[in-house]
C-alpha cells in the first residue's frame, strides 16, 4: 500500500502556480508536473500531462486499454518509435520493464501527443511544455518514468538518494566532466536551461527504472522550486523527522519559500507500506 499527501504553492513571486500534481492512493499512483510557456501555457501544459497520466493509470489498472478508451491521438511519425500490434501499448513494450512500468511510459507519450495538439490550436500556447516525475507500485515494485527536472529521492535505512538524473545543462555538463564544480556551473547563464521536455517535440525521451521495496521507505517528489534552494541534508532531515507525509511536505515547501525561491514549490511525500 502507498501513503502520499502533496502540497503545492504558488509562491511568493510568481502570479500563478505553473506546477501541478496528483496522488492516487487506490492505484499506488504519484505525479509532479512543473509547466513552462507563454502566459499561463505553463499551467496548461502541466494539467494536461497530470490528467493524461491519471486517466492512463486509472483505466488500465482498472482493466482497460489505454489507446481504446482516450480521445484519437496524433500517430507518432513513420520514422518514430514502432508500435506494436496490442493497442494497449502504441509506442511499444519493453520487456525489460513490468507492466507497470511501461504504463508510465506509454501515459507521458500520449501526455506529450495532447500538448502538441492543444498547443497547435492556440497561439497562447505555442512553445509549452512541462517536466515529469511519475512513480507507480504494484505488488512492491517502485515503477518511476521521469522527463526534465523534477525530481525523485528516496529515503531508506537512514539515508537519502536522489534517484533521478535531471535533463537539465548543468547535470549534462558534471556527466562529462565529473570533476567540474557545481558551484560554478550554477552561476552560468544556462544553468536553468532544460535538454528535454514533455511537449517539446513528437517522441520525448522518457527515463524508465524500476527497483523493489522492502516496506516502510520515504518518497518525495518534487519539482525545482523545492529542490534548488533545499539541499540534501536539509531534505534528509525532514524526511527523517518521523512526522506525518502532509506535515514534511508541508515542511519542505515552506523550507523553500522562507530560503527564497521564486518558482512555483511543489513536494509529494509518500511511504510504501508492505
Amino acid at each position: 500500500m502507498l501513503r502520499a499527501q502533496g502540497v503545492s504553492d504558488t509562491g511568493r513571486v510568481r502570479s500563478h502556480n505553473e506546477d501541478c500534481f496528483a496522488v492516487r492512493e487506490d492505484l499506488g499512483l504519484c505525479v509532479v508536473a512543473d509547466g513552462m510557456g507563454g502566459h499561463n501555457a505553463g499551467e496548461v501544459a502541466s494539467r494536461l500531462a497530470v490528467d493524461t497520466i491519471v486517466f492512463c493509470c486509472d483505466a488500465t489498472l482498472s482493466g482497460g486499454a489505454v489507446a481504446a478508451q482516450r480521445p484519437a491521438l496524433p500517430k507518432p511519425a513513420a520514422d518514430d518509435e514502432p508500435q506494436t500490434g496490442d493497442h494497449r501499448w502504441p509506442f511499444g513494450y519493453d520487456p525489460a520493464f513490468s507492466e507497470a512500468g511501461n504504463l508510465l511510459r506509454t501515459a507521458i507519450h500520449l501526455a506529450n501527443l495532447h500538448i502538441l495538439e492543444t498547443a497547435s490550436t492556440d497561439e497562447g500556447f505555442s512553445g509549452m511544455g512541462t517536466t515529469v516525475v511519475a512513480i507507480c507500485v504494484v505488488d512492491g515494485r517502485l515503477s518511476v518514468a521521469h522527463v526534465g527536472d523534477s525530481r525523485l529521492y528516496l529515503f531508506a535505512n537512514g539515508t537519502l538518494r536522489q534517484m533521478t538524473r535531471d535533463d537539465s545543462w548543468v547535470a549534462s555538463m558534471l556527466a562529462l566532466d565529473p570533476s567540474a564544480d557545481p558551484a560554478l556551473l550554477q552561476n552560468h547563464p544556462m544553468r536553468s536551461a532544460l535538454t528535454n521536455v514533455v511537449g517539446d517535440r513528437g517522441l520525448t525521451e522518457i527515463h524508465v527504472f524500476e527497483q523493489p521495496l522492502a516496506g516502510g521507505e520515504l518518497m518525495l517528489l518534487t519539482t525545482d522550486g523545492v529542490h534548488g534552494i533545499v539541499d540534501d541534508k536539509a531534505i534528509q532531515t525532514f524526511m527523517s523527522s518521523g512526522d506525518d507525509l502532509e506535515e514534511i511536505a508541508k515542511k519542505l515547501v515552506t523550507a523553500a519559500l522562507d530560503g527564497g525561491s521564486r518558482d512555483n514549490c511543489t513536494a509529494i511525500v509518500a511511504r510504501y507500506e508492505a
